[in-house]
C-alpha cells in the first residue's frame, strides 16, 4: 500500500447556538418550490426499479448529503432510503444519488429516548434496537432541508447542510433519558460478494462536554476511504457509553477499533432542541473542524437552511420553463438531481486526498469526484456545458488530476478513487466535447495528452493490446467484448476529432482507423453485432434477446438489440451495414415493437417499449435515430411516449436508477425538444417538446428560448420549426446556434407532418 501522508492544520472555532422560528413563505419566482426530493426514492412494487435517490439535505455539488437511512446495511436501493420501508435506522452524512451500487453512509447519528440501545435492531423487529418507526404523513423535505417524526421516541428530527457540514435539530420530549447514538459501523452491506466492505479502523473521541470528533477508514466500492468528523453540541453531554467490538466502556473519553459506536446522554427537560453541527473531511479532523468553522460557525439552523435554499435557487434559476405543475416538478427535480453530484471533496482550504493517497492542494478550492461516466457522458455532461460550463471545466480539471497521479482518466471514480465499474473511457468524450464547445479553464494540451494516453495504456476493462492486435475484443480474452468494442470505438473517434483539431494528423489517422473497428463484430447474416473468439469465429447459440450483466457475457447491462444502435459517431455507417435506410428503418421499427423477453432480464433493464429499455442508459439515444433516415415523426412519437409515460412526480418517478443525473438530463433535454445522440458532436437531434417554453440565461450573457405552440398530450407531432424567425427544416440544431443566443419555435399538432425535418445536410458530418 502506498504511504499516506496527512496535512494537519490547527484552527480555533467559535460556535454559537440560536433557535429561530422556521419561515414558511415562498417568494415570487421561487423555482425551488418545484423540487420534490422524494421523487425517485422508491419503486411501485418489488418487480420495479426505483430511482435510488435520497430525500435528505445537500447543496449543489456538495460533499455532505445528510439523509435518513431506512436500512442498517444498505444495498438496494443504493441511496440507503426506500420510500416503502417503515423504519429509519438513523441519519448518515454521505450518500450516493441514483447509483446502482451502494456505498458511503458515513457517520450515522440517531436520537433516541428511554432504554439505551447500541445496536440498530431489525426492520421486522424495530423494538430490538435503536431504529424507529416513521410515517410519510409526518415527514417532509425541500431543498436543503429534511424533517421526520421518529414515532417510537416522539422526537422531531430536522436536517440541513452546507457543502462540508451537516446541521441537526432534534426536538426531544422533556426527559432526562435523551440519547444520541453515533454508529461508525453503519455501512453498505458487508456480506455482498463484490466490492466487499470492511471497517479497517475507527475512532470516537469526546473532547469536552460539547465536542466529539473521530474518523473511520474502510473498504467498499471505493477501495480505501477515510472520513473524519468534528461535532459540536448545543447542550452538554451528561455521560456516555462507548462501544468497541461489542464491549461497552462507560464515561471514557476515547474508543477505537473496527466496530465503534457511542451513546451520548443528554438532559432535555428544559424543552430546548438539541442542535448538532458536524463538519466532515476526507483529509483530517482538523480539516473537518475548519470546514465547520468556515461554513457554519455561529450561524443558526434556520440561517443555514435559508442559505441552502438560496444556493439552490441560484443554481436552478438560470432556466425558466412554462408547463404543467407536474412537468415543472419533474424538470426542476431533475436539475436538482443533476446538480447533486459530482461532489467537491476538497476542504475549504483546497486540500484533498489524491489517487496516490497523498494530500494535494487545489488552487481553485475544488476537487470533484463521483463520476458515473458510463451514464453521465451521454446527457448530464452535455447539459453542464449548456447550463453550468464553469462547473464542467472544474469537473474536467479534477479528472485531469487523476491522470496526473494515476496514469489515465477516470472510468467510474468515487471518493477520489477509481473503482473500474462499467466499461469504456468516457471521460474522453466529456473532455473533447467541452474543448470543442470552447469552455474556458481547461488546459487543452494537457487534456489531449490525457485522452490520448488513456486510449493507449491498457488497464482493467480496456486491454488496448487486444484492441490493437485483433481490431475487436475477443470474448474469450475479454468479457463484455461486444459492448467494449462498440464503446471503445466511440471513444477513439473522440480522440481522433481532438487530434484533428490540434493538427496532429498522424494521431488523427491512427484513432479514426480504430474508431471503425466496430464493423468487425457486425454479422451480416444476423444483422447484429455479435461476439467472436480470438480465432475470428462467431460464438455459437446467439440470441439477440439474451441479456448480459457486468461480466460473463458479450453485452453490458443489455442485449444485442439494445447495443445494435450504439454507433453514435457513425450512424450513417450503421445505416449502411443494415442495408440502407429501408433496412435500418425496418430494424428500428422492430426494436420498438418486439415485446418478447427472455426468462432472465438484467436487473438494470426496465421502462420497456419493445426492446427499448429507458431504465438503463444504452437505449437513451435510440428514439432519436429516426431523424437520420428522414422519418423524424417516429422520433417524435417515441420521445413523447417516454416523456409522458416513463416519468412522473411521485416517489416512483423514474423508470430505472437515476444514475447521478443522467435519467433526469434525458428528460431536461427532451422536454425542451432536443437531445445529443453523439454527446461530443456539438449537435442536438430534435425530438418532441412537452414544455410550452424554456428560456436559458447562458453563461455568456445571451439568452436561448424555445417555444412550442399548441403542445399537449395529443399534439406531440412537429408541424413546423423556426430558428431565429426563419423556417428551419433540419432535424437537429447546433450547440453553437444556442450559444449565440437564439429562439427556437415549434408548432405542434396531432398528426405527423412528414415533410418537416427532411434536410439532413450536415447531420452525419
Amino acid at each position: 500500500m502506498k504511504k499516506i501522508f496527512f496535512l494537519i492544520c490547527s484552527l480555533s472555532i467559535g460556535l454559537g447556538w440560536q433557535v429561530q422560528a422556521q419561515s414558511a413563505t415562498t417568494p415570487e419566482g421561487d423555482v425551488t418550490s418545484y423540487v420534490n426530493p422524494f421523487i425517485g426514492t422508491g419503486a411501485v412494487d418489488a418487480s420495479s426499479l426505483s430511482g435510488s435517490n435520497f430525500p435528505g439535505a445537500t447543496l449543489p455539488f456538495g460533499f455532505v448529503q445528510l439523509s435518513p437511512d431506512t436500512q442498517d446495511n444498505p444495498d438496494n436501493p443504493a441511496s440507503g432510503y426506500d420510500y416503502n420501508d417503515k423504519t429509519i435506522v438513523g441519519f448518515s452524512h454521505t450518500h450516493l444519488s441514483g447509483t446502482g451500487v451502494a456505498d458511503l453512509f458515513d457517520v450515522l447519528f440517531m436520537p433516541t429516548t428511554g432504554k439505551i440501545q447500541a445496536n440498530p435492531g431489525s426492520a421486522d423487529k424495530p423494538d430490538s434496537g435503536y431504529r424507529s418507526r416513521f410515517s410519510h404523513d409526518q415527514e417532509s423535505a425541500h431543498v436543503g432541508y429534511y424533517q421526520v417524526k421518529l414515532l417510537d421516541y416522539n422526537i422531531n428530527a430536522e436536517l440541513t447542510a452546507t457543502e462540508h457540514s451537516g446541521y441537526h435539530r432534534y426536538t426531544y420530549p422533556k426527559t432526562d433519558q435523551a440519547h444520541l447514538v453515533i454508529d461508525l459501523n453503519h455501512t453498505l452491506n458487508k456480506k455482498r460478494p463484490y466490492w466487499s466492505c470492511k471497517v479497517i479502523d475507527a475512532e470516537i473521541r469526546q473532547v469536552d462536554p460539547y465536542t466529539v470528533q473521530g474518523y473511520r477508514i474502510l473498504t467498499g466500492w471505493a477501495q480505501l476511504r477515510k472520513v473524519y468528523f468534528y461535532a459540536k453540541f448545543s447542550e452538554p453531554i451528561q455521560s456516555n457509553q462507548l462501544y468497541t467490538g461489542g464491549s461497552m466502556y462507560p464515561n471514557e473519553k476515547i474508543v477505537n477499533g473496527t466496530n465503534v459506536k457511542a451513546v451520548l446522554n443528554f438532559n432535555t427537560e428544559n424543552g430546548k432542541p438539541l442542535l448538532i453541527k458536524v463538519g466532515l473531511s476526507e483529509v483530517s479532523v482538523d480539516g473537518a473542524k475548519a470546514n465547520l468553522a468556515a461554513e457554519i460557525g455561529e450561524k443558526s439552523f434556520n440561517q443555514i437552511e435559508v442559505a441552502a435554499k438560496e444556493k439552490w435557487q441560484k443554481e436552478l434559476s438560470n432556466i425558466a420553463i412554462e408547463g404543467t405543475k407536474e412537468q415543472k416538478e419533474i424538470f426542476y427535480t431533475g436539475l436538482y438531481h443533476a446538480y447533486t453530484q459530482p461532489n467537491n471533496l476538497a476542504d475549504v482550504n483546497g486540500d484533498y486526498m489524491a489517487t496516490d493517497y497523498t494530500i494535494h492542494h487545489a488552487p481553485d478550492k475544488t476537487h470533484y469526484s463521483t463520476f458515473s461516466l458510463w451514464d453521465t457522458y451521454r446527457a448530464a455532461h452535455p447539459l453542464y456545458t449548456l447550463l453550468k460550463p464553469e462547473k464542467d471545466a472544474g469537473f474536467i480539471r479534477s479528472m485531469l488530476r487523476q491522470y496526473e497521479t494515476f496514469g489515465y482518466l477516470p472510468i467510474w471514480q468515487l471518493w477520489g478513487e477509481e473503482n473500474y465499474c462499467m466499461i469504456g473511457n468516457h471521460a474522453i468524450p466529456v473532455i473533447v466535447d467541452a474543448i470543442f464547445k470552447g469552455i474556458k479553464g481547461i488546459d487543452v494540451q494537457k487534456a489531449y495528452q490525457a485522452v490520448k494516453n488513456s486510449s493507449m495504456i491498457s488497464h482493467p476493462g480496456s486491454p488496448f493490446y487486444l484492441w490493437n492486435k485483433y481490431h475487436y475484443m475477443p470474448e474469450n480474452k475479454q468479457s463484455q467484448s461486444v459492448s467494449i468494442t462498440l464503446e471503445m470505438a466511440f471513444d477513439d473517434w473522440c480522440v481522433a476529432m481532438l487530434a484533428k483539431k490540434l493538427g496532429k494528423e498522424k494521431d488523427y489517422q491512427y484513432f479514426i482507423d480504430r474508431s471503425g473497428y466496430y464493423k468487425n463484430l457486425f454479422n451480416k447474416t444476423s444483422g447484429f453485432f455479435q461476439a467472436k473468439d480470438d480465432k475470428g469465429n462467431w460464438l455459437p447459440n446467439f440470441n439477440p434477446l439474451a441479456y448480459g450483466g457486468n461480466g460473463g457475457n458479450p453485452f453490458t447491462e443489455g442485449n444485442a438489440w439494445q447495443y445494435l444502435w450504439y454507433v453514435p459517431q457513425d450512424v450513417q455507417g450503421l445505416v449502411d451495414l443494415e442495408g440502407g435506410k429501408a433496412g435500418f428503418t425496418a430494424k428500428l421499427d422492430s426494436f420498438f415493437t418486439i415485446k418478447d423477453l427472455p426468462k432472465e432480464v438484467n436487473g438494470n433493464a426496465s421502462g420497456f417499449i419493445g426492446q427499448y429499455a429507458h431504465g438503463n442508459e444504452p437505449s437513451h439515444h435510440v428514439t432519436y435515430l429516426y431523424d437520420y433516415v428522414g422519418q423524424p415523426w417516429k422520433t417524435q412519437l417515441y420521445v413523447s411516449k417516454v416523456l409522458r409515460e416513463l416519468y412522473n412526480n411521485s416517489f416512483s418517478g423514474y423508470s430505472g436508477n437515476e444514475d447521478c443525473g443522467q435519467m433526469s438530463s434525458w428528460y431536461i433535454f427532451s422536454a425542451m425538444g432536443f437531445y445529443p445522440v453523439n454527446p461530443a458532436s456539438g449537435k442536438y437531434e430534435i425530438g418532441s417538446p412537452v414544455l410550452k417554453s424554456a428560456t436559458i440565461h447562458l453563461a455568456n450573457g445571451k439568452t436561448f428560448k424555445m417555444t412550442a405552440k399548441n403542445v399537449s398530450d395529443q399534439n406531440f407531432y412537429i408541424q413546423s420549426v423556426k430558428l431565429n424567425g426563419k423556417p428551419y427544416n433540419k432535424p437537429y440544431i447546433l450547440h453553437s446556434d444556442i450559444e449565440k443566443g437564439a429562439t427556437l419555435e415549434f408548432v405542434m399538432g396531432d398528426k405527423p407532418n412528414k415533410k418537416w425535418g427532411q434536410d439532413l445536410t450536415g447531420l452525419n458530418d
